[in-house]
């Protein structure tokens, strides 16, 4: 019989702003077959926590007392029957491929199963971690495993002072691409050049489409990275190259998507869980984002880090000002 104890963990029993979210202990168990239990060292937040915290994520909360969260840096402290990839001790991430209103791992300890775990590069501390594995996956799935990207490509990245945007920007660099990042803040391009963008577009005050053709030559962008959606979405299609694709992987506008004339192009929606849910994709992943560690290429951008799961409210409410650039993350 499987024993059960409690965890604190960040839980919501209604939809609305950052003010419905609660610490609350919450049963916690065993890990049965196939399972890890994890103590959580830091959390990483992201723009879907947000969304399926508010009720506009692309599958509902549970309510009363849905989980959330996605991602997060810790230890193994115990595994069940027929785990072999993991022991006590080891340090993990979560792969962010389940339903988080059910495994919602912020959390001070979370039992997940074995295909939703990680290793965590060696020698990175529990806050950059953090702060990887989603962003640097989502971006290398979407635009290099779905998108193609190719050195030399010209790759139009929206919203780029995001968590995935930042490292979109330092996956395409590494790529060998051409990064052309949008922001609609002229505050946030020096950052973004600094990150390494080749060009910055602020939306607010320039045209995207003749922006993107005076810096391609008049040929227009091979890719685009959107998160955005809705009827802005036809003039990133209009900015690409005949042919182009664009990579459509969040929905921040929630108004239709308009679709550009400039056929023919190709259109891929991207959902991250679908490429790291497989062994192969987990595996080429974390091979991808712990060399970029090691070596230097990738360095997650860190906006603000909050202490303690009490300051999770705090955190929600500087990710929906749009004031920061980066991931936020809240130690544990």
């Amino acid at each position: 019989m499987t024993n059960t104890s409690l965890t604190r963990a960040v839980v919501f029993h209604e939809l609305g702003g950052p003010e419905v979210l609660r610490v609350e202990d919450v049963p916690l168990q065993e890990p049965g077959p196939g399972e890890v239990l994890i103590r959580v060292e830091a959390i990483g937040l992201n723009r879907a926590d947000a969304l399926f915290r508010s009720g506009t994520y692309y599958y509902p909360a549970t309510l009363p007392g849905s989980r959330i969260g996605y991602e997060a840096a810790g230890v193994v402290e115990a595994t069940g029957d027929g785990v072999d990839g993991f022991a006590p001790g080891d340090p993990v991430l979560t792969a962010a491929n389940f339903d988080f209103g059910v495994h919602g791992v912020h959390s001070e300890r979370v039992v997940l199963p074995e295909t939703s775990v990680v290793a965590r590069p060696e020698g990175t501390d529990p806050v950059t971690a953090a702060a990887a594995w989603l962003t640097y996956s989502t971006a290398y799935g979407g635009m290099v495993t779905t998108g193609g990207l190719r050195p030399g490509d010209h790759v139009l990245i929206t919203g780029a002072s995001s968590g995935v945007g930042t490292a979109a920007i330092q996956t395409a660099v590494r790529i060998g691409a051409v990064p052309i990042a949008t922001t609609r803040s002229e505050a946030k391009r020096q950052r973004l050049l600094d990150l390494g963008a080749a060009h910055v577009i602020t939306t607010d005050t320039e045209d995207l489409v003749k922006e993107v053709g005076r810096i391609t030559g008049g040929q227009g962008a091979r890719l685009a990275f959107d998160a955005i959606g809705g009827p802005g979405f036809a003039a990133i299609g209009d900015a690409l190259t005949t042919g182009g694709t664009a990579v459509l992987y969040g929905w921040l506008d929630p108004r239709p998507v308009a679709l550009s004339m400039n056929w023919p192009l190709t259109l891929h929606t991207y959902n991250n869980g679908a490429v790291v849910d497989s062994d192969e994709g987990r595996r080429r992943t974390a091979h991808f984002i712990g060399s970029g560690l090691r070596d230097g290429s990738l360095v997650p951008v860190v906006a603000e880090t909050f202490d303690g799961l009490e300051r999770i409210v705090d955190a929600h409410r500087l990710m929906e000002s749009n004031s920061h650039t980066g991931k936020i993350v809240v130690r544990v």
